[in-house]
């Protein structure tokens, strides 16, 4: 469970950077500007989105890699 919490919150705060860097440009205002907020809300949900499909893709493979090593290991028991 603190790998799975670790490599959220490495991808959550990767995500930020990113953003971050990609769409704020003047640290001057404490607040947003409303132009820095869209590009936020849209590179974050870009990357999430992109996220969701690299999971679905992961979770459709992961059977045939579990039957490949359970294949693999009962090879290398029998020998």
């Amino acid at each position: 469970r603190l790998c799975q919490l670790r490599d959220f919150l490495l991808v959550y705060n990767r995500m930020t950077e990113l953003c971050f860097r990609h769409c704020v440009s003047n640290l001057n205002y404490r607040l947003l500007t409303g132009s820095e907020e869209r590009c936020l809300d849209s590179c974050a949900g870009k990357l999430v989105h992109a996220n969701h499909r690299l999971m679905r893709a992961y979770v459709a493979l992961m059977p045939s890699i579990m039957q490949r090593r359970v294949a693999n290991y009962e090879a290398s028991a029998a020998l």
